[in-house]
């Protein structure tokens, strides 16, 4: 394996997708009881797939493995932010808070995208 962490806990990608998924869950809570088993649970579980991508992937045996992983994630990320939008354009969530959570989004994919292509390098030349 090329990478040298101890654990994917060490990972501030890992670190801010966490934190990601707790606040999907609080700004849900608040959600219409309709939606329980639609876009709150939608929501859910792809802010869940998320960090649980991330360290799977980590936990693979190979370089290929773990970018697999972080390509799942970063679908899921995208799922995510494709669902807030529905949400708050049906106004299920304030401005703020719709703010907050894609500018979260945002920097979670800026590092996905930059650590795969880390990993994608050092994969070529081993």
């Amino acid at each position: 394996m090329a990478w040298k962490l101890k654990s994917y806990r060490e990972l501030i990608v890992w670190q801010k997708s966490y934190q990601l998924c707790l606040d999907v869950y609080k700004t849900t809570r608040h959600f219409p009881k309709e939606e329980k088993y639609g876009l709150n649970h939608q929501l859910r579980r792809a802010a869940v797939s998320i960090p649980s991508n991330i360290a799977e992937g980590y936990g693979r045996k190979t370089t290929q493995q773990y970018i697999y992983g972080l390509y799942l994630a970063y679908g899921s990320l995208c799922e995510l932010e494709t669902q807030l939008m529905i949400c708050y354009d049906l106004g299920y969530m304030s401005e703020e808070n719709h703010r907050k959570l894609q500018i979260s989004i945002e920097e979670i994919g800026k590092m996905l995208k930059a650590l795969i292509r880390s990993l994608e390098s050092l994969d070529r030349n081993p």
